[in-house]
């Protein structure tokens, strides 16, 4: 059995927590893991062989925290299928039913759930497999707990006297508040007359790759040949240096229709069984469902209460007066402060900073205040923007062991280097030095550098740009070890 894990997603609905280019998958705020550590954690020991479905840009952070979690844990293998565009989970899968012997079973799991591992967990996996041995695609529903706006439902039937096992009748997408009470009102019935119960959509699925596929050309063929065309396609192209043997970067996917596994296949096939499932489940997919799973920040409370506070400064003092069911999420260049069970308009804000460029305090060039916190991870390390003014930049760049920056130019900036910890090594044209804690250096507009850790713990420097122009996309590369243009 593989665990296909579907690490896509754009950071929007747990803004200014995540960014697009570190969306809530990656978030170390559980426990010091992120959920995407908690998923591999989860299923290691249950399955053969893990796929990691992912893009370019979050493939490094991949990287970094399975490194993490190989000090403390023996992990199967684990393959990559990294995409140009995300196009949704229906062609996802396909592309990891593509890389699979047809009779391999697919177990496919979201990154950004949370769920407590218990027995639940590997009985309605158990359950699940034997369902797909048969031929069927399984999914994951999730007894109601209360009656939640943010989830689709199934809709389904006892298979037997069980009541584990069960037909699917309908989907149901995202209902209003009176509607999810009704579906509620019907599940209390079920425990009388077993007619028919609504569950939480989970979007976990089950199925061998074969199945899957069979069933994918058959109720959207048009989808199946593109994937096909691709997958063969970004096969025989080589992979050159990236870090690891198994894996496939997927190309030229603009023809791709961007689709659900719901919509292309679940809600049309009549090979769907559902396994009720008891396990502890949270998609965290937003503020409200957050604060279960996390530790409130102390605060001083004048006339509050019932409140909930995030902060990524360590030593922030957080004080309200007159505040009551509220959630203030604070990061280093965003607040946002919002009522109780009204978090899932995030999205509204989103939108409006989409929209309205002015409503953005500061311009940060491509690393916008919806792609990036003011730390932005990079394949070789990090660096944290400390001051963006006209015509200058502080930054403080942290280059792990091993790892080099590209070799690269800028055409409107000159850039001062000062060391605070490790040696750096510093090469400008053919010529390479060392620079050491507490000494400097000085790159010139329009000449071709680079920095490169050759030791064995983090070098941390500061970086002064000077120039009319610093954003992030005055680099021309000239040769990179991430393959970045």
């Amino acid at each position: 059995m593989k665990n296909i894990i579907l690490c896509g997603g754009s950071g929007t609905r747990l803004w200014p927590l995540s960014r697009k280019l570190m969306p809530k998958q990656f978030l170390q705020i559980f426990q010091n893991k992120s959920l995407f550590q908690k998923t591999i954690i989860r299923n290691k020991d249950l399955v053969d062989d893990f796929i990691i479905i992912t893009n370019e840009e979050q493939y490094f952070l991949v990287l970094d925290q399975i490194d993490e979690l190989t000090t403390h844990y023996s992990l199967p293998t684990t393959n990559f299928l990294l995409e140009e565009i995300g196009k949704n989970t229906a062609p996802a899968i396909a592309f990891a039913a593509l890389s699979s012997n047809e009779d391999d079973i697919l177990f496919v799991t979201p990154s950004d759930h949370l769920i407590k591992e218990d027995e639940n967990y590997k009985k309605a996996i158990n359950n699940a497999k034997e369902l797909a041995e048969q031929n069927y695609l399984v999914t994951f529903g999730i007894i109601p707990t209360k009656p939640h706006t943010g989830y689709g439902y199934i809709q389904a039937k006892p298979e037997n006297d069980e009541l584990k096992i069960m037909n699917v009748e309908l989907f149901h997408e995202k209902p209003n508040l009176e509607t999810a009470k009704k579906y509620l009102e019907e599940n209390s019935k079920f425990k009388i007359n077993h007619s028919k119960l609504f569950l939480w959509n989970s979007g976990m699925f089950m199925f061998k790759a074969g199945v899957y596929l069979d069933e994918l050309k058959k109720h959207s063929p048009k989808l199946y040949e593109e994937c096909i065309k691709v997958y063969e396609q970004s096969k025989n192209t080589t992979n050159y240096s990236l870090p690891t043997t198994n894996l496939l970067r997927l190309k030229n996917m603009q023809d791709i229709e961007d689709i659900s596994i719901d919509y292309a296949v679940m809600e049309k096939s009549n090979k769907i069984k559902v396994v009720k499932s008891e396990f502890n489940w949270n998609d965290v997919g937003s503020f409200d469902s957050l604060v279960d799973e996390i530790k409130s920040k102390e605060a001083i409370e004048i006339n509050s209460k019932n409140n909930f506070y995030y902060s990524d400064t360590k030593d922030k003092i957080i004080a309200t007066i007159g505040l009551e069911d509220f959630i203030v999420i604070d990061t280093k260049d965003a607040l946002l402060i919002s009522k109780k069970e009204q978090t899932q308009k995030v999205k509204e804000v989103v939108n409006t900073l989409k929209n309205n460029s002015h409503a953005i305090p500061q311009e940060r060039g491509q690393f916008s205040i919806l792609n990036s916190q003011l730390i932005v991870h990079r394949p070789w390390g990090t660096y944290e923007t400390l001051i963006d003014d006209n015509g200058y930049k502080i930054k403080r760049i942290v280059v792990k062991p091993s790892k080099r920056l590209s070799f690269q130019k800028h055409f409107h900036r000159n850039e001062h280097w000062i060391v605070v910890s490790g040696t750096a090594e510093v090469q400008v044209g053919k010529e390479r030095y060392l620079v050491r804690p507490n000494e400097s250096t000085y790159i010139k507009m329009g000449e071709i550098h680079r920095l490169s850790n050759p030791g064995k713990i983090p070098v941390v420097l500061i970086e002064a740009q000077v120039g009319e122009y610093t954003d992030e996309d005055d680099i021309v590369r000239i040769e990179d070890d991430f393959e970045r243009e």
